[in-house]
């Protein structure tokens, strides 16, 4: 148990500095659409695209833009198409005007999300930050082991404010990690699969369509669209990526009623014409990898109400304060102030009086 608790003591002091930009951002980010409402105008909108609808606004987003990676339809969410770019983005109103352009990490929430997803690293920081999240996720979990002893001592302690020193640091950080555990492994366990998404994916062998290379041309998204809802009359549409290279085909995401996905997971692969030769339908997925798809939703709070997008706020502030807390209590043991000489003759007889 020793040596347990030493780990755990070390392991948290280096995790300290990963951990804490990671939860602050993951909480600021639970309240990315209520943040958009408020300021891009024309978001608090709620839209619903129907295939033509889907097709003018790709049509808008390439006069705007150009050559773009994919967009996001408007939805109940947030009533602007948005338009992804190899380096930044906009949005498009659902009647085809330009509402706003940034560039990469331009915006507070896009950056938000990098430093979140990527540690603003790429793809190096998205795998830190899985690992990241797995080591955390032991951490809880060891924690829980060695608090069980101590478990008489809890108190509904979120704050070092009524034990002086090294005691009152470690006393807040097993008892908020206590208050706060339930949670917190649901957004690790949730978390850290979604950002280590391909090692996720080859690791439980997820089935992913592989469509045949089609004929080269500009899409026809009128066709595209009106292909790709007759596949499933009942989802709506979410998402439209143009062809990445020549020969590749178009690929259209959209949602099932039975998904939690909020852009679903459900693709249509097209070529240009709007011709399908390729469906992954997700409510026919393993078992294993529709629970993976349930994985982001929970973790970015696009379930359960605002019950627990609010708990899932407070996880993160949680999981933040936790990590200052338990490296500060092991600081202070590393660093403690060396103790104050005893001064000579103070036992047997009285110190002899100052010289002068």
């Amino acid at each position: 148990m020793a040596l347990l608790r030493k780990l755990h003591a070390w392991a948290g002091l280096v995790l300290c500095l990963l951990l804490v930009p990671l939860a602050l951002s993951g909480a600021a980010l639970v309240f990315k659409p209520e943040w958009i409402r408020a300021t891009a105008p024309g978001a608090a909108a709620a839209v619903t695209v129907e295939p033509a609808a889907a097709a003018q606004a790709m049509s808008a987003a390439q006069t705007h833009f150009g050559k773009v990676r994919s967009v996001v339809f408007a939805s109940p969410e947030v009533g602007l198409h948005q338009v992804y770019l190899k380096e930044g983005g906009g949005y498009v109103s659902p009647t085809g005007e330009l509402v706003q352009r940034w560039g990469k990490n331009e915006r507070a929430v896009d950056w938000l999300f990098d430093l979140h997803h990527h540690l603003l690293a790429g793809e190096t920081g998205q795998l830190v930050a899985g690992a990241a999240g797995i080591a955390a996720l032991v951490m809880v979990l060891t924690g829980l082991v060695l608090v069980l002893p101590a478990l008489r001592s809890f108190a509904w302690r979120i704050a070092p404010a009524d034990r002086p020193g090294r005691a009152g640091w470690l006393s807040a950080h097993r008892d908020l990690g206590l208050i706060a555990t339930p949670v917190l492994l649901v957004l690790l366990v949730t978390g850290a699969p979604v950002a280590l998404g391909k090692q996720t994916a080859e690791l439980l062998r997820f089935e992913k369509a592989k469509p045949p290379a089609v004929s080269v041309g500009a899409p026809d998204w009128p066709a595209v669209f009106a292909a790709a809802q007759a596949q499933f009359p009942n989802a709506v549409l979410r998402s439209a990526t143009p062809p990445s290279a020549p020969g590749k085909a178009v690929m259209v995401r959209l949602r099932q009623s039975a998904e939690w996905h909020v852009n679903g997971r459900t693709v249509v692969h097209l070529d240009p014409a709007g011709r399908v030769v390729a469906v992954e339908d997700a409510l026919a997925h393993p078992l294993r990898q529709r629970i993976y798809n349930a994985f982001w939703p929970l973790h970015a709070s696009k379930v359960g109400g605002f019950v627990w997008k609010l708990l899932s706020f407070l996880g993160g502030l949680a999981l933040a304060a936790m990590s200052i807390y338990g490296a500060e209590a092991y600081r202070r043991r590393l660093f403690r102030p060396a103790a104050a000489p005893r001064r000579q003759g103070a036992v047997g007889r009285p110190a002899a009086a100052p010289e002068g």
